[in-house]
């Protein structure tokens, strides 16, 4: 059974780091793509950022680009995200999702509430003005 368990999550100021951590099981996760997707509140998921199996290959939405970092060590079967130069807009919960393939599918045809990627429950984060 596949299982997904995001940590890492907590308050922090604007400006801040946080990294996030994504523990997995049930499946070879050295097989496949992996994503961070973000909901706050009254909003919809959106994704964040992708990563392909190999982890040499990613993929940012605008807003995080050049503050965010995904990255993944397949000896441990463990995705991260990396979270600096945090913004108030950044407050979320968090969740690391398995894709059904190994590569980065071209994101225009996919949603975060697609049934074909398997999501963890999330790990909150919350960033102070």
């Amino acid at each position: 059974e596949v299982s997904l368990v995001e940590s890492g999550g907590g308050l922090e100021e604007s400006g801040g780091s946080l990294r996030l951590s994504c523990a997995t099981s049930g499946f070879i996760f050295s097989q496949y793509a992996m994503a961070w997707a973000r909901q706050a509140p009254g909003k919809e998921l959106e994704w964040v950022a992708v990563i392909n199996n190999g982890g040499d290959s990613t993929i940012y939405i605008e807003s995080v680009k050049g503050r965010f970092t995904i990255s993944r060590d397949n000896t441990k079967n463990t995705l991260m995200l990396q979270l600096n130069n945090l913004k108030t807009e950044d407050t979320a919960m968090y969740h690391c999702g398995k894709f059904p393939m190994r590569n980065i599918p071209d994101m225009s045809d996919w949603t975060p509430r697609t049934k074909f990627v398997y999501w963890g429950p999330g790990t909150q984060v919350n960033v102070s003005s």
